[in-house]
């Protein structure tokens, strides 16, 4: 199959070689963090003194990844205060990163850029820490699951309709993981999968991309279980899942988003028993509240992972929405007794 047969990069064996010696850290939610600045309309567009100034007739209050672009130093600020709090790998902010994301806020035209300086950014930050500490970390490429679904229609009244096709979701994500592997990304992340057609036309384009680089990067993949039914949106269970997506030969599969560590872990449980491959999971913190946050504390979150960590479960661990670099400093502290779960 496409790229399986080139060079791996040399990521692949420094996260291996960690990996086998303990559980690996990633971070935790960048949005609660930008949620945080207070930034207005003008901060978001660049028109307060900001390093770009950005001229659209469309709102960017709410399009956290032009922040790349407009702040690179708070972005940056944020990659650097997770990593000293223990995170081994770090993830770009990049999650809408893709033309079809981007279209919400007419921001097509800025797509390659802002994978290339996300990826940078995080690049920077994480040579900080470890120029600080001389540990050694590692930036991934986030590729969120763009709000269409190849799977589903979204008009109940023609079951047949699809507002994206499998070649549009090819594209859009091809042109997002060059920009990400041109900014010196060191693997990509796949995450928050609802629909596992979207996510499989992510990792055709980056095993596109990856020719076309001449060497493979490792590949995280991780879906969301929606609710209760413990199948993700378009209705696989975990098992499911993983054959789905298995093919990919992926460094990890997981879960992230939706649920929270308590509600999570039969589902993670499930996908431990078939995988044959590292598992990961980073949880939200809770469930929201009335108002749309999270209260659950770092100690709280970091138990119940540890939970994980203690029955065997998890190789990577990390933090969703509503976790902060307190609630990553936790994790990493709780789950430093235990051994990364066995292949």
């Amino acid at each position: 199959m496409l790229s399986f047969r080139l060079p791996r990069s040399k990521t692949f064996d420094a996260l291996e070689k960690i990996a086998r010696e303990r559980i690996v850290i990633l971070d935790g939610a960048m949005g609660t963090q930008i949620q945080n600045l207070g930034l207005s309309e003008e901060d978001y567009a660049g028109h307060s003194g900001c390093a770009c100034h950005i001229h659209s007739d469309h709102p960017q209050k709410g399009n956290n990844d032009l922040l790349i672009l407009t702040q690179p130093q708070a972005i940056e600020d944020i990659h650097y205060r997770y990593a000293m709090a223990g995170a081994d790998i770090v993830e770009t902010n990049t999650f809408s990163s893709t033309t079809i994301a981007q279209a919400d806020y007419a921001m097509e035209d800025k797509v390659f850029e802002l994978n290339v300086e996300g990826a940078r950014i995080a690049r920077a930050a994480m040579d900080r820490a470890t120029a600080a500490d001389g540990r050694p970390r590692f930036v991934a490429g986030a590729v969120g699951p763009t709000n269409r679904t190849a799977s589903i229609s979204p008009d109940v009244n023609d079951p047949g309709y699809r507002a994206v096709t499998f070649d549009d979701l090819r594209i859009a994500y091809g042109e997002q993981v060059r920009g990400l592997i041109a900014g010196g990304a060191d693997l990509i992340l796949i995450e928050t999968i609802f629909d596992t057609l979207n996510a499989k036309a992510a990792i055709f384009a980056c095993l596109e991309a990856f020719a076309e680089h001449g060497e493979r990067l490792p590949l995280m993949i991780s879906g969301t279980i929606t609710d209760a039914s413990g199948r993700t949106l378009s209705g696989q269970t975990p098992t499911a899942f993983w054959y789905s997506v298995k093919h990919a030969q992926p460094l990890t599969v997981g879960l992230n988003c939706a649920l929270g560590a308590a509600a999570m872990r039969p589902h993670l449980s499930e996908l431990a028993s078939v995988a044959d491959t590292r598992i990961c999971a980073y949880p939200n913190a809770g469930l929201p509240n009335a108002f749309g946050q999270y209260d659950e504390g770092p100690d709280d979150t970091a138990k119940q992972v540890a939970d994980f960590a203690r029955e065997g479960l998890v190789n990577v661990v990390g933090g969703c929405c509503g976790t902060t670099p307190d609630h990553i400093r936790a994790i990493a502290e709780a789950v430093r007794p235990f051994a990364p779960r066995q292949i």
